[in-house]
């Protein structure tokens, strides 16, 4: 048997909130043992459902940060003068300057100018990712610091982990709960994929984020396919939205209904589709439709 190709199937949207998050776990539980990455780093919640048992953790490192050594800092206020990020402070009378973390965006130009070179400028640690295993399968996620940036470097390195692992387990798909939106880390999530899911809802504001998330796949050259949830708390707007996305070149997935089970599901840390919410098979319908499971098969 030959070595099979993998599938990655990243879950994005145009906006936060639509559920794609239990959409993620869903297909977790459906696809059997795929590896799961988790690449919304800067609010990850995949782990609230799928209850992780951490086996490794890593810190993360990106960027850097200046800090002023207070021995050897003279107080001239160069570093303060030249700083265009107000990350500079001086302290009380006597007192030696510092730097704010938070503020700082480590462009190195104090470094640069500082006139006794008292500025170090070390790199920043920006967040952590983890290995965990979890009942679906392995799952690689992360943690963004406060304030932290680079969440895009991160999204990589989350997927790189995730087809590093399936390549070393000899399994056949990663599923990516991807971020919402349409910024740099929507775009590490979606760039090179195999295929990409939508989850809108039937809202303008929805519509419109469609749009914008549709044309993001379409520039990166990656199969989309949408899938309309809580379709049927306005069902001419689904409509419309549908009809866009087929003008837009994307497939549509499948529909999922508003149900208040899929809240009680979180709550007991179970993926709908193991529960027996009604729109668990809504769920189930728009796994099928993807035909993941064939190609995979095919591929093996």
């Amino acid at each position: 048997m030959s070595e099979p190709t993998i599938q990655e199937l990243v879950i994005i949207s145009g906006k936060g909130g639509t559920g794609k998050t239990s959409i993620t776990a869903s297909f977790a539980v459906l696809a059997g043992f795929p590896v799961l990455a988790d690449c919304d780093v800067d609010a990850a919640d995949l782990h609230l459902i799928l209850a992780p048992s951490i086996r490794e953790r890593y810190d993360f490192f990106c960027g850097n940060e200046a800090v002023i050594r207070p021995a050897e800092c003279i107080r001239c206020g160069k570093c303060r003068e030249l700083c265009r990020f107000d990350a500079v402070m001086a302290g009380c009378e006597g007192e030696p300057y510092a730097v704010d973390p938070v503020a700082c965006e480590g462009c190195g130009v104090c470094v640069r100018f500082c006139p006794v070179h008292a500025i170090d400028f070390p790199q920043s640690l920006s967040g952590e990712w983890m290995i965990s295993a979890t009942r679906c399968g392995p799952m690689v996620h992360a943690r963004l610091g406060v304030a932290a940036e680079n969440s895009g470097k991160l999204v990589s390195t989350v997927r790189r982990e995730a087809r590093r692992l399936a390549e070393e387990n000899g399994l056949s798909l990663v599923i990516v709960d991807g971020p919402p939106g349409i910024g740099c880390p929507v775009i590490a999530s979606l760039t090179g994929t195999s295929l990409a899911l939508i989850v809108t809802e039937p809202t303008v504001s929805g519509e419109h984020d469609l749009e914008r998330v549709l044309k993001l796949a379409r520039h990166f050259d990656v199969p989309a396919w949408v899938c309309v949830n809580k379709w049927d708390l306005n069902p001419d707007m689904t409509e419309r939205i549908e009809s866009l996305a087929v003008r837009s070149g994307a497939r549509i997935a499948g529909r999922i209904r508003y149900d208040r089970a899929v809240t009680l599901a979180q709550i007991q840390q179970k993926a709908v589709v193991e529960t027996d919410a009604p729109s668990a098979g809504d769920i189930r319908q728009v796994w099928e439709s993807l035909g993941l499971q064939e190609k995979i098969k095919e591929k093996s």
